[in-house]
C-alpha cells in the first residue's frame, strides 16, 4: 500500500465546501458526487452541469521539430491539425497496445498540448520524453501549470457566453481558442466525455476558484450544477466513449477496440508501433476479433466490468463497463463479445450475474446521441 497523501486540486477546499463526497481517482483526491448522481446527469443531459477536471495529465510539446516528434510518438497525424484544432488519437506501445487514449490540441505551429488519462499521465510522459531523442523538441510536465474547469450541456454555450467575448459560435467541435472567461485568461475547447455540447476551460490553478464561482453564478438561471466523476462515467457510457482500463489497455490494439480509424498510416514517416498496428489491421479485416458492442438490460440487474458475457451456456465476451443508465431507465453495458453475437439485435445473449444469466439485448454503439 502507498503511503502518499493523495493530490488535491486547486478547487479542493470549494468541493468539500459544497458537500461533495470525495473519492481517491489516479492518486487524486476528486468529487465523486455532490448529492444525486442521477441529477448531475440529467442536468448535463437537460441543462448543464460543472465538473473540475483538474487530474487530466497535461503534457506540453514544443520546438521546430514538435509536430514531426508527435507523428513518430502517436498513431495519429498529428502534423496535419491546424492551429486551433485539436484530436483525438492514442499513444501505443512497439507491439501495438494501447498505452493511453489522448487529445492534442495544436496552440501554433510550433506548440502543442497533449491532454493524458490522470491514471496515465507519467506514463505518457515518459513515453514522449524517451521517444524524442534525436529530435529538436521539448517535451514538458505541465500538469501543475493548469487547472482543467468543463462546462458540459446544452445550455453550457450560453452560459460561457455571458462571461467571455471569444467567439463561441465560431468555435468547431474538438477545436480551441486562447480567450478570457470571466477576465481569467484561458484556452477554450469544445471538447468533452459526456455526449453533450461543451467546454474545457484550461486556466492558471490560481483562477479556478473565481472562475468556478463565475460560472456557477452565471448558471443560476440555466440549471447548471456542480457535477462529479460518478455522473461523468454514466454519461460517457451512454455516448459509448471507451475508458483507459476499462474499454482500451496495453493487451489491446486500437483494431481491437473498433478504433482502427485513429491509425494513420498514410502519414509520412515511421512511427512507434506502425509494423504490428498493421499486423493488426489486416487480422482484424480477415477474422474479426472481439467486437466491443452495446448492451441493454430487459431486466434490473446492473452488469459490472469483467462480468461473462454468455449465449447457449458459452462464455462468448467480457463487460468492460456496466450502470443504470439514467437516460435509457435501464441498466446498459459495453462488452467485447465474439464477432457471431455481435450484431445488434442478436437474440440469446446475457450476462452472468452472481451466477444468474440475465438476459441483454445487443445494440450498436453509442447508447444514446445528442439532437444536433
Amino acid at each position: 500500500m502507498s503511503s502518499t497523501e493523495p493530490r488535491r486540486t486547486a478547487l479542493d477546499a470549494l468541493h468539500r465546501s459544497l458537500g461533495a463526497t470525495m473519492t481517491d481517482f489516479a492518486g487524486w483526491d476528486m468529487p465523486l458526487r455532490y448529492g444525486s448522481e442521477r441529477d448531475e446527469h440529467n442536468a448535463v443531459r437537460t441543462k448543464a452541469g460543472l465538473f473540475d477536471l483538474s487530474h487530466m495529465g497535461e503534457i506540453t510539446v514544443t520546438g521546430p521539430r514538435a509536430a514531426a516528434l508527435l507523428d513518430h510518438a502517436l498513431v495519429g497525424d498529428i502534423g496535419g491539425v491546424k492551429p486551433g484544432r485539436a484530436r483525438y488519437t492514442m499513444i501505443c506501445r512497439e507491439d501495438g497496445g494501447i498505452l493511453d487514449d489522448l487529445i492534442v490540441y495544436r496552440l501554433d505551429d510550433t506548440a502543442y498540448l497533449v491532454v493524458a488519462n490522470a491514471s496515465n499521465a507519467q506514463v505518457v510522459l515518459d513515453a514522449l520524453r524517451e521517444r524524442s531523442a534525436g529530435f529538436d523538441a521539448e517535451v514538458r510536465d505541465d500538469r501543475d501549470a493548469y487547472a482543467l474547469l468543463a462546462v458540459q450541456g446544452p445550455e453550457s454555450q450560453g452560459i460561457l457566453a455571458s462571461l467571455t467575448d471569444a467567439d463561441l459560435d465560431g468555435l468547431k467541435y474538438y477545436a480551441g481558442l486562447p480567450g478570457t472567461v470571466a477576465g481569467v485568461p484561458a484556452l477554450i475547447a469544445r471538447t468533452g466525455y459526456t455526449g453533450e455540447d461543451g467546454f474545457e476551460l484550461f486556466v492558471e490553478p490560481g483562477h479556478a476558484v473565481e472562475l468556478w464561482q463565475a460560472l456557477t453564478k452565471a448558471g443560476e438561471g440555466a440549471g447548471l450544477v456542480p457535477c462529479g466523476l460518478s455522473c461523468r462515467d454514466t454519461l460517457r457510457l451512454e455516448a459509448g466513449m471507451p475508458l483507459y482500463g476499462n474499454e482500451l489497455s496495453t493487451s489491446l490494439t486500437p483494431f481491437d477496440a473498433g478504433l482502427g480509424r485513429v491509425v494513420k498510416f498514410e502519414k509520412e514517416g515511421d512511427f512507434v508501433g506502425r509494423a504490428a498496428l498493421a499486423e493488426a489491421a489486416e487480422r482484424a479485416a480477415s477474422e474479426p476479433p472481439r467486437v466491443l458492442v452495446g448492451l441493454v438490460a430487459e431486466g434490473r440487474r446492473v452488469p459490472r466490468a469483467g462480468y461473462a458475457v454468455v449465449a447457449g451456456g458459452e462464455v462468448v465476451g467480457e463487460v468492460t463497463s456496466g450502470a443504470p443508465s439514467p437516460t435509457l431507465g435501464k441498466p446498459i453495458a459495453m462488452a467485447y463479445v465474439d464477432a457471431a453475437h455481435a450484431a445488434p439485435g442478436t437474440e440469446g445473449v446475457g450476462v452472468d450475474i452472481r451466477g444468474s444469466h440475465e438476459p441483454y439485448q445487443v445494440v450498436a454503439l453509442p447508447f444514446y446521441k445528442r439532437r444536433k
